[in-house]
Parts: C-alpha cells; structure tokens; sequence
C-alpha cells in the first residue's frame, strides 16, 4: 500500500463511500478509538438512506436488527481513551483497494461503489475473516453469488448515478495539494464518458420535445448543413451580437435531425453541446485542462454514430490558455478541425472573433464564419408565435397577438443596448408572468395603500408619544390623520374595484374555456391547472380579437356560441369602464400589458402613447397647430 497514493486511491469512491469513511473518521475520534477501523465504515455506510450495501443486506435477508447489535458489540470491544486519531487502519485500505480492483476489471466502473467494496473484502481471505468477526450475520452472503448479481441487485441503488457525477468531483477529477488530478480510467473512456461528462445531447433532447420550436432561422440552417457537409474544413463559426440566437440557430438545427430533416450523411449525427464549465472546473493543475479536452476529442473520434460538438463562447475555450493552470486548446484543435476528423459548430459575439479567432489565421482557416444577423420585426414576430404555446402553458394565460407584435416593436424602438429577438422574448416572458400574478396576488395598487396606511400609523404612535411628555404635535396629528382617512378611504374602494375585477376576469375567462370547447380543468389561463394544448395546434381568432387554440370535440353549438360570444363582449365592455387606464387584474396579455413593462423598465410612459398613438398620428397637425401659433403656412 505505500506504493499507491492514499489521495489517488479514496478519490475512487463515490460520493456515499467518500462521505462514509469522512463521518467513520469523525465517529472514530468521538468514540476514542485509536485507529479507523472496517467496522466504523460498515456502520456509517449503514446509517445512509441507500446504497449498494443496503440492497445486500435486503437481498441475503440478513437480519437488520442482529447486525446492528453485533456492530455495536464489536465497536465496544475496540480499544478507547485515544485523544486523537493515529491512522486509518490497514484493513479500511486494503478494502478500498480491492474493491478498486474488481470494481474496474470485472464490472467495469470508473468509480468505487459500496457494493464494490464489499465483493473485495469478500473475495480477500484476510478480509472475509475481519468481516465476519464483525458479524456472522456476513455468512450469508455467499461471494461469487453476489459478484454474479450484483448488477442486478444495484441496478436502481442511488449510486448508480454517482458514478460520473459526484464521485468525480471527489477524486478522480479534483487536485490535491502538490499532486495532479487522475485522469479518466480507460474503463471510462470505452463508455464515452468524457463526452457524457462533459457535453449535452441536443438531439435527444430535441427528440424528448424540450427544446422550443425554431422558426425564422432556415437560412441559417441551411448554411450550417452546406458546412457540415464538406470532407476537410468542415466547421460553422457562428456569429453575431449577443442575443441574435445563435444557439437557437443550433437548437433549430438539432429539431431537424430529431425530425430527419437533414441529408442522409447527417440523419445519425449526435450534436452534443459542449460545457465549457465542467471542462475548466477543478482542473487546477497544468496539463489537466488538455487532458480533458483531449478525451473528448479521442471519444468523438472513436465513436461510433458521426458526433458533433456545438461550442458555445469558442472564445473562453480558444482562449483558454491564458487561465493560470490550462494550456493553449487551440492547439489541441487545430490538427482534427483541419483532417475533418473533428465536425464543431462554434459560436462567438464578433468582437470575441476578431479579438480571439481571427489574430491567429492558422485557426481561422479551420472555420467557415456564418454571420447571425438582427432579425427584422417581422421576423421577430414569427418567432415569438413560434413559443407562444410554451409560455401560455408555463403562464398559464392567454397571450394576444398584438402583445407579441407589441413586444417586438417596443422593444425595438425603447430597448436599443439589447438585440432582436431575445429583449423581446424577455419582454413578452415578464408581461406574462404580470398578468399571472395580477390573476393571483394582491394587486401592487392595493398593496402600495395599506403599507401607506401602516406607514401613517406609525407616525400617529409617534406624535402619540410626543404628546404625552408634553411637546406641541397638534398640526402634525390632524395632518396625519386626515391623510390616513383618505388613504383607508381610497383603500375600500380599491378593495371593492378589486373584487368587481376579479369577478367580471373570472366570468370572462369561463366564456372563453367555454368557447373553445375545452374541458374543465384545461384552461390556458386564469387559475386552472395547466393546459393541455399542444405546441403545434393552429391558432384561430374569436370574434372578440381573442386568440385561442383549436377547439376540442365539446364545444356549444352556433346559437348558442353568438349569445357566448354577445356576452362576452358585454363583460369586456363592462370590464373596461371599470378598469379606465389603470386594471388592478389583467384578464390576458395585450398591448397594454406589454406597455406597462416597458415603462417599468425605461421610465418612459409608453402606455398612453400606445393607446393613442393612431390618433395622435391622424391629428399630428391640429396638435402642432395648438402649439405653433401664428404659422399656419410652416406647418
């Protein structure tokens, strides 16, 4: 055992074997004992919720009660009185070992698993005898029946997902002092483990439905196909300004493989997203970094279905060299991306291109740049439909297509450090998350009077006790309270605006269930469940300039749809009168409600000036007329 690093070694375990031997070492000392025994780590795994050694336990029918109490008979007979801890003993080492062992060479894992350990001390002659001094309970456990089944018996245990996750971060991919991390076993690698490490499928989660529709982006598309598709040379740079959609141009590429929409040569390609956080993280030492990065690239090559990387901010990778601790991966990628052995698609804001990329041409001439423009409005407006149905189920309520082209328009003209089409799908997101709320909680108006009215109240206590040691508050106490009576004044007829609101959005928002022929409990607004409307059912629009989706099978007949219909245009009417300028409870995301977000967030009352904004234009010169006196011919 002196031959083999200690660090190297316990830095096999999984999270729940290192956190075990961790709380065996504390409970060690409490206890008194000299030395970390196998029967201190036995009863810590043991005190875990789960584990391979649980399921054993179950498994064999050993009896949980006999083997706590030999567990504990066998603590107390260890020497006690020790002030601090001399060592681990040799026994808790030699188990890690073997468990190492077997571990890798006969099932194959890249970490060491309670189970694992558990065959080795079994399998070991000198072992098997410390484990059944401990508890005969152990007997049953027959060794090779349980190297046979292990599999099987572990396959749901909850350090089957621990393997390339947790237990990673423990030892085989974090430095200690003085001492480089251990790469990744060649077990690991046969399992394409680096990539499943360090990289995310896109394609599979594009087949699992969760990325959004992409639509507007099939120029883009195509010119990533035309790239991929070379024999040398064969890797889009993508880019643009920060919030142009870049990787939406790629999530709508990965769509097009999940529905087999590509050439055939690309039809098996797996496009994995590659994290360049898990890839930089605990690589402290030098070479590390590149070891990582030179895993991946072997696994790519080696694989068997056609993978290709997606590189989100080349730039932190390219440039990578200047972090203390990491070398130049440019390096490492210049000789695949130029054989066509390596396909990525990287992307990068232009200025990081021009700073990064471009200043070294050996690795310029490996990309083809495609340039991810600003979509115009209109564009912008297609793509916000495209999620609407996402954020409608998210939100749950109903989003109007003014409030889409509203987005669009307004972020646009009052937004500008920002770029289409994410500042308007973050403006279209919060004026959904507005109204839900407003549908939910207490309105902002209502809740600004009563914290008004506590504020008033205690500055009544205030004067109250200036006036009891005699000091002259008379003017400050009838102001106050004059102030307080219209606040609480004005708070009961919020409160009462409130209810009516809420009653007359309650009736509306049944209508339109009802209009649409749902089945209750499947709103896609207002407080029922979430909805069930799938992503790709056409849009159709009532009567009343509400969008809904297709309506399903029980809808009302002709008749009684115009008189649904009829009242609801009364209750909107009605509503509207009550509302004026300022709605406490919005009853569906509109113009008006995209408006109010823009204010909120530049300070400009574009919420008026939407309303008016036609009329405004239609009486632009009897407006300037007013103000201009005495020019009619100038203007």
């Amino acid at each position: 055992m002196s031959e083999i690093s200690r660090s190297a070694l316990f830095g096999k375990l999984n999270s729940i074997g290192y956190k075990s031997l961790e709380s065996a070492t504390v409970f060690c000392k409490l206890r008194g004992n000299p030395y970390v025994e196998l029967v201190h780590w036995i009863h810590q795994v043991l005190q875990q919720q789960d584990s391979d050694l649980h399921r054993i336990v179950r498994a064999f029918q050993l009896d949980p009660s006999r083997l706590a109490k030999d567990l504990t008979a066998s603590l107390d007979r260890l020497p006690r009185g020790a002030t601090s801890i001399s060592d681990l003993s040799a026994h808790v080492e030699e188990a890690v070992e073997r468990g190492w062992v077997y571990g890798s060479l006969m099932f194959g894992e890249g970490q060491v698993r309670t189970g694992h350990i558990l065959v080795g001390i079994l399998k070991t002659p000198g072992l098997r005898n410390v484990l059944l001094s401990i508890s005969k309970e152990f007997e049953s456990v027959k060794a090779e029946r349980l190297a046979d089944e292990l599999g099987a018996l572990t396959r749901d245990s909850p350090e089957a997902a621990l393997r390339a996750t947790d237990g990673s971060r423990l030892g085989s991919m974090e430095a200690v002092p003085g001492e480089a991390s251990a790469a990744m076993s060649p077990a690991q690698l046969g399992k394409q483990e680096a990539l499943a490490r360090f990289s995310v499928d896109l394609t599979a989660r594009a087949r699992k439905g969760e990325i959004d529709p992409v639509v507007g982006r099939d120029d883009d598309i195509r010119q990533i196909v035309d790239i991929l598709m070379r024999r040398r040379q064969n890797n889009p740079l993508l880019t643009g300004e920060a919030g142009v959609g870049k990787t939406a141009v790629v999530e709508g590429f990965a769509l097009r493989i999940a529905k087999g929409e590509v050439p055939p040569a690309l039809r098996d390609v797996s496009l994995r997203s590659l994290d360049l956080g898990l890839l930089q993280a605990g690589a402290s030492m030098k070479g590390e970094f590149e070891n990582r990065l030179r895993q991946v690239i072997d696994e790519v090559h080696s694989s068997p279905a056609p993978v290709v990387l997606f590189i989100d901010e080349a730039h932190a990778l390219i440039g990578a060299g200047g972090a203390a601790g990491t070398g130049d991966a440019a390096n490492l990628l210049k000789p695949a991306l130029a054989r066509g052995t390596l396909r990525t698609i990287a992307a990068t804001t232009w200025a990081e291109y021009k700073r990064h990329i471009e200043k070294d041409p050996a690795l310029t001439r490996r990309f083809q740049v495609v340039q991810i423009a600003e979509p115009n409005e209109e564009r912008a407006v297609r793509m916000l439909r495209a999620i609407t149905s996402t954020l409608e189920r998210h939100h749950r309520v109903q989003v109007l297509d003014e409030a889409l082209e509203a987005a669009v328009k307004l972020s646009h003209r009052y937004i500008p450090a920002r770029q289409l089409p994410d500042k308007a799908v973050s403006l279209i997101d919060t004026a959904c998350a507005r109204v839900a709320i407003s549908q939910h909680a207490t309105p902002a108006e209502v809740e600004a009077c009563q914290r008004q009215i506590e504020a008033l109240q205690v500055e009544l206590e205030i004067i109250g006790r200036e006036q009891d040691v005699g000091m002259e508050t008379r003017e400050r106490s009838k102001a106050a309270m004059a102030k307080l009576a219209a606040e609480q004044a004005r708070l009961v007829g919020l409160e009462e605006r409130w209810r009516s609101e809420k009653d007359l959005v309650e009736k509306i928002l049944g209508l339109r269930t009802e209009l649409r022929g749902t089945s209750q409990g499947e709103r896609v607004e207002g407080t029922a469940s979430a909805p069930q409307t799938r992503v790709d059912a056409p849009a159709r629009t009532d009567p009343g300039g509400t969008t809904s989706a297709t309506p399903g099978p029980a809808g009302p007949d002709a008749t009684g749809r115009a008189k649904l219909i009829e009242t609801l245009h009364a209750l909107q009417s009605e509503l509207a009168a009550l509302q004026g300028e300022k709605p406490l409870i919005l009853q569906s995301v509109d113009m008006q409600a995209v408006a109010s977000v823009v204010a909120d967030w530049t300070g400009i009352p574009v919420g008026r000036m939407v309303k008016n904004e036609l009329e405004a234009v239609l009486r632009i010169g009897s407006l300037l007329g007013d103000r201009v006196l005495g020019q009619p011919h100038a203007l």
